[in-house]
């Protein structure tokens, strides 16, 4: 799969039409080529994630309720988010492919049980 590309409004070229797969397989290579792979058992990688989740929870923790679109945050403080973001992200696309499972139909299939269990 090709991606595009378009400045992100920060001076970085963001990647457009990411796959989770795209990003499964960027994972698998990215602990391949370092070696990584003996670490990466499913428990290991729930309590990185869990870790990676407790930092996200930091930024959030002393702030009270925040306006959606964050548009009191600095520049500086909405990357820290997107960074940290972005590691729960990795962490569980990671986990998933470790177990063999298939993240994204599970999510859609998660979608489509809650709306049969909270129907409108």
């Amino acid at each position: 799969m090709e991606s595009s590309y378009d400045d992100d409004g920060y001076g970085r070229k963001a990647m457009n039409d990411v796959s989770l797969q795209e990003l499964r397989d960027r994972l698998a290579e990215f602990a391949q080529v370092r070696g990584w792979e003996q670490y990466h058992s499913p428990r290991n990688l729930l309590l990185a994630l869990v870790g990676e989740v407790g930092e996200l929870s930091e930024i959030f923790q002393w702030k009270g309720e925040v306006e959606k679109g964050l548009p009191n945050w600095s520049r500086d403080d909405k990357e820290h988010l997107e960074e940290e973001i972005s590691d729960v992200l990795l962490y569980l696309i990671r986990l998933a492919d470790v177990c063999g499972l298939d993240l994204g139909q599970a999510a859609l299939s998660k979608i489509l049980k809650n709306a049969t269990k909270y129907p409108v």
